[in-house]
């Protein structure tokens, strides 16, 4: 193991032991957490996940990656699939793609009508609102990668067997759509994020300290009063609007 890789796991591991401990004040006080991560496809959502769930309660952690829907759920109402799985108290819930597929996926895809996007736009906030309302502490991230380094990561699913589980037919489609994407993801950020729910974005093209300076901000996100360290401010910022000209978002 190099130098750097040792360090990487050596702060990973100390930052895994901090959310453990979180956890357990969590459960005793009975906090509700909801964790939103969004992104483009290989922006590392998976892989975050992994190293924030590992250490973390079974009983007390879900992680809900939904499937496409039924015929019956298409003609729910939109949030009526992920209401189920909101947590009880104590339990930490981590969405990887949330009710934000209607957002980006499908108007980009054309899975959903215009008139079902922009209502999406209009409701989230209002949703959101009330989540937050009864207590839940919501924090969502977007994670933001390069189109040059997506396209590594894309290319290595392909060649790398142990990665096949990962190949998707919309991976095709991520950068061929790249501008619809980043046309998305704008219009997303601009009209659901609020003072109650904002987004945080994360600076991905580096796996590995993406991983370790969303754990930290979510750490203080869970327990503002955490001495755990501060998350890098390159790689880990609140949204703001003026990001979407000044280029900290990728184009």
């Amino acid at each position: 193991m190099s130098k750097s890789e040792a360090h990487y796991e050596a702060q990973l591991r100390d930052l895994q032991i901090a959310l453990v401990r979180t956890q357990m004040a969590a459960i005793a006080d009975g906090v509700r957490l909801v964790v939103v991560i969004e992104g483009r496809d290989a922006a590392g959502k998976d892989g975050a996940l992994r190293r924030i769930l590992e250490p973390l309660a079974v009983r007390s952690t879900r992680s809900v990656s939904l499937p496409k829907p039924s015929d019956r759920q298409k003609t729910e109402w939109w949030f009526q699939r992920y209401v189920r799985h909101l947590p009880a108290a104590g339990e930490w819930v981590f969405f990887n793609r949330s009710w934000y597929n209607r957002a980006g996926v499908e108007p980009v895809m054309g899975f959903c009508t215009p008139r079902e996007h922009q209502d999406f736009l209009r409701d989230a906030p209002a949703f959101e609102a009330l989540l937050v309302g009864s207590g839940v502490i919501l924090v969502k991230y977007w994670l933001d990668i390069s189109r040059q380094e997506q396209a590594k990561r894309l290319a290595d699913r392909r060649s790398d067997p142990l990665k096949a589980l990962k190949l998707s037919p919309m991976d095709d489609e991520a950068q061929k759509r790249w501008s619809a994407y980043s046309a998305a993801r704008d219009e997303m950020l601009q009209r659901t994020h609020s003072a109650l729910a904002p987004w945080t974005i994360v600076h991905t093209d580096d796996k590995k300290l993406a991983r370790l300076n969303l754990i930290r901000h979510l750490l203080r996100a869970v327990d503002r009063s955490a001495k755990t360290e501060a998350p890098d401010p390159d790689i880990v910022f609140d949204y703001q609007q003026t990001h979407l000209a000044s280029g900290r978002l990728e184009p």
